[in-house]
């Protein structure tokens, strides 16, 4: 048996099976993703199977019905997995769904009610909470005898202290879950168990760090959540690929009077800001750091500050600092980043080996602080498909 863990968007869908073994859900034996299935797209599959100790890619174009394209995708899928040999039946699919609200702190075996409680969160994560409903009721379609699990990032953050979960308004809007949340949970589960398994230091003050197309930090205790930077909705904290993050409320006050729309706003602070709204070339660090316009440069710097000046205040709620791990896209591959964001933390005794983070480039756990540092530094790849496996895996007790 094994757990189908899937990521669905608005335009793709990413996927790994895990093999269960002993009670164990093992690391993925075929990866992969869908590209390509927004309108008129030109849908691609792409994966990558584990067999026989070597990992082989394949690309396929797929004929999909542009009535659905979505469920014409999950027919292919399902014909590699009954196709490739040696793959383990799915015994459940286990779907990443962003916000889970007040209502679901821990991951659960999904029904038609709690996809419709799900829905009444969707204007809290535009950019995801529709597609992960969606992806959820068209593999219960394509999957129709097997269990559709849901598992939240904002799981990992309910156990943060009511203090720092809770915004300086009138209590009638807290009861109506007006809160800090938190995001990125099921990437921050999985680094927090790779740091205990590789760290003496795990339990104790940790900085962690989602960097990507979305970011967060994330201070953790004793392996549990204290507070994140992201909070009501996937917007707050640091710049992201196309995200404003952290704003002055007053701004959007002035926005208003000049006219603007909910419509234009939700834009402005989703897809037009952050690196590719401060660039006006790219919401991606790669091409951005390939530029040298002073445009570009300003973006980079501009996201490195945010990083900076909000670790600060994680530092402060843990009352200083043991570790701090890297991950997701950008936190993975850019060792320039992570250079510059240390050497701005080195007044608490952060210091990075170079050829150490040079080197570290993501495919691997890699510690990358100098003999010096009282502080580790650790890069770890993410892996929020194995999380959201043994979530299920647990759920379901096989």
């Amino acid at each position: 048996m094994a757990i189908l863990a899937v990521n669905a968007g608005s335009s793709s869908l990413k996927f790994s099976l895990h093999p269960l073994q002993a009670q164990q859900v093992m690391p993925a034996v075929l990866t992969g993703s869908i590209q390509g299935l927004e309108p008129r797209g030109a849908p691609e599959m792409r994966w990558s199977s584990a067999q026989n100790t070597q990992t082989q890619t394949h690309t396929q174009m797929l004929p999909v019905s542009a009535d659905d394209p979505f469920a014409s995708a999950l027919k292919h899928l399902r014909e590699l997995l009954q196709q490739l040999p040696g793959l383990p039946a799915p015994r459940a699919v286990s779907h990443r769904v962003v916000h889970g609200g007040a209502a679901f702190s821990a991951s659960v075996l999904v029904n038609e009610a709690i996809l419709q409680q799900l829905e009444k969160l969707n204007s809290l994560a535009p950019l995801h909470q529709p597609h992960n409903i969606a992806g959820i009721r068209a593999f219960t379609e394509a999957f129709p005898s097997v269990p559709q699990i849901a598992c939240f990032d904002t799981a990992y953050h309910a156990s943060a202290p009511a203090l720092h979960q809770a915004f300086a308004l009138p209590q009638v809007l807290t009861d109506q879950g007006v809160r800090r949340y938190g995001f990125h949970g099921l990437s921050y589960q999985y680094i927090i168990g790779a740091l205990a398994e590789n760290s003496q230091r795990a339990g104790g003050r940790v900085l962690m760090a989602h960097l990507g197309n979305g970011a967060s930090l994330c201070a953790a205790l004793d392996g549990k959540s204290m507070a994140s930077t992201m909070g009501f909705s996937a917007l707050d904290g640091l710049m992201m690929g196309s995200r404003s993050g952290a704003l002055d409320p007053g701004v959007l006050l002035y926005l208003m009077e000049q006219g603007w729309d909910h419509q234009k706003i939700e834009r402005l602070l989703y897809k037009d800001s952050g690196l590719l709204g401060v660039s006006g070339i790219s919401a991606d660090m790669r091409k951005l750091r390939a530029d040298s316009s002073p445009e570009a440069k300003k973006a980079i710097a501009l996201f490195t500050h945010r990083i900076v000046r909000e670790s600060g205040a994680m530092l402060a709620c843990l009352q200083g600092l043991d570790v701090i791990a890297f991950s997701g896209g950008i936190g993975e591959h850019d060792a320039l980043l992570r250079e510059q964001v240390c050497a701005a933390l080195a007044w608490v005794g952060v210091q990075i080996d170079a050829e150490k983070n040079q080197t570290a480039l993501g495919d691997a756990i890699a510690a990358v602080h100098s003999a010096a540092s009282s502080i580790e530094v650790w890069v770890i790849p993410t892996d929020e498909g194995r999380v959201a496996a043994r979530e299920a895996a647990s759920l379901l007790n096989v």
